[in-house]
């Protein structure tokens, strides 16, 4: 079943009425903005960036080091970007996927994926230690094949993850639609390794339980540089300064602070929508009772989950990059992209066709041509940063926190021993020559998905290469 190219008068009007805001961040649980730097002041670690990445690594910080002065410095406000922004999807895996890992990391892939459960493990006994009210659960996750050449493909993927020591399981369509009921379906694979947040929530959660063990939090902070001055590096903003003994980076898709690492990230803007809550009879029609994520397998693929209220949560397909932009641009709104997101929903479920959209958004991502995120130090190594999770980062981001921590301490770990979290991605060509780039293999990509799968030459390049580009 390829997806439309156009949407429908009826999907164009379900988001007539829509607000223009991230359904997690209408919430009466969102807490007062926080104070911001003013004045001279001084910490042992400075973290940029209160996003999850952030986060995690202010707490993780004073967790291992309960003796440092941590301060976390963000440039809006907690979880207004990328981290508020996302479908809530809490993977294990720490390779942007099971197949990725194990084409780039083969030899190393057993020990990722253990601690990738690790990692997912933590990020649990963190929110039942904290007490964090963010509507966490295990749900895991299905991947469907929505047409025929798809259902060979997810055989062949979930043997070779299998023979990798990953324990999912294939389902086939009848088993398939038990779970979720959507006619569209073909078979899928179950992913146990997943669960499902409110992100925005989990974030919030997160900031008090850092605060509970001394971090400080400033919030409309935006640090305007870095410099280093004799043994410690200053982070100015507007309004002030603080000189840190070393300072932790994770601003993702936001204009680098170092440019060393622009070569290597480009902003893709990803587009979501969130339907009215679902009545309760049309949600007995679908099923779902396991409530889990679902994603489908094309080039282009779509993301989607159920909120606690009962609202669709949909996501994804089209990853859209212009030169120049960044967060907050006017690429975070385009109906038409997103009547088309509607559209393929109406598709796929066509029970909830008179079901309006509540709110539509978009976000930026830090997108790397490995897909992963990747490391770095400056500065004499009193600096580190981790960018370019490439849309998966709300689990990750804890394990990528626990890395920055040991480069930053120069501890030799299980972790920073690997090939994954010693090397880097191929950077990206400079404009003009990316934006060329990038549109010839997003037509390429999406010529794929409607042509049986089929990748063209410049495809089969890419992939010779190691290079991809997603979202």
């Amino acid at each position: 079943m390829p997806f439309a190219q156009y949407p429908s008068n009826q999907a164009r009007a379900a988001i007539e009425n829509a607000q223009h805001m991230p359904v997690w961040l209408d919430s009466p649980e969102r807490p007062e903005p926080r104070a911001s730097v003013t004045g001279q002041q001084s910490a042992g670690l400075v973290v940029i960036g209160a996003g999850l990445s952030g986060l995690w690594t202010a707490l993780r910080a004073k967790e291992r080091f309960p003796q440092w002065d941590v301060a976390l410095v963000e440039g809006d406000r907690i979880a207004n970007a990328a981290s508020g922004r996302n479908g809530g999807f809490v993977a294990s895996s720490i390779t942007h996927g099971y197949s990725n890992g194990i084409t780039r990391w083969p030899e190393e892939f057993r020990e990722l994926h253990r601690m990738g459960v690790a990692n997912l493990e933590g990020i649990e006994k963190t929110i039942a230690d904290y007490g964090i009210d963010c509507g966490y659960r295990r749900a895991g996750e299905l991947d469907t094949a929505i047409e025929p050449y798809q259902v060979a493909e997810l055989i062949e993927h979930a043997e070779l993850i299998q023979d990798h020591g990953v324990d999912v399981t294939f389902l086939d369509r009848q088993q398939t639609q038990e779970r979720v009921g959507s006619s569209s379906y073909l078979a899928s694979v179950f992913d146990p390794y997943v669960g499902i947040v409110d992100p925005a929530r989990l974030c919030w959660g997160l900031a008090r339980a850092a605060e509970s063990l001394g971090v400080r939090i400033y919030e409309h902070s935006a640090v305007t540089s870095l410099k280093r001055r004799n043994a410690s590096i200053q982070v100015s903003t507007l309004a002030g300064r603080i000189d840190a003994d070393r300072v932790a980076i994770t601003t993702a898709a936001h204009q680098p602070l170092l440019k060393r690492v622009s070569a290597f990230v480009v902003p893709v803007f990803d587009h979501v929508f969130a339907t009215a809550p679902i009545p309760t009879d049309l949600l007995a029609e679908i099923g779902w009772q396991g409530r889990e994520g679902v994603g489908d397998s094309g080039n282009q693929f779509h993301y989607y989950r159920l909120t606690e209220d009962n609202r669709l949560l949909w996501g994804g397909y089209d990853a859209v990059y212009a030169r120049g932009q960044r967060p907050g641009s006017p690429l975070e709104k385009d109906d038409f992209l997103t009547a088309r997101l509607v559209q393929h929903m109406h598709d796929t479920f066509p029970q909830l066709i008179d079901i309006p959209v509540d709110y539509t958004w978009a976000g930026a991502i830090d997108t790397c041509s490995r897909f992963t995120a990747f490391w770095g130090r400056a500065h004499q190594g009193r600096v580190a940063y981790v960018v370019g999770y490439t849309g998966l980062g709300v689990g990750a981001s804890r394990f990528g926190a626990d890395v920055l921590i040991d480069i930053l301490t120069g501890q030799d770990t299980e972790r920073t021993q690997t090939r994954l979290v010693r090397g880097k991605p191929l950077p990206f060509p400079p404009e003009p020559v990316r934006q060329w780039v990038i549109d010839l293999t997003r037509r390429s990509l999406d010529k794929a998905d409607h042509n049986q799968g089929r990748r063209d030459g410049w495809l089969r390049m890419l992939d010779k290469l190691g290079l991809g580009f997603d979202s």
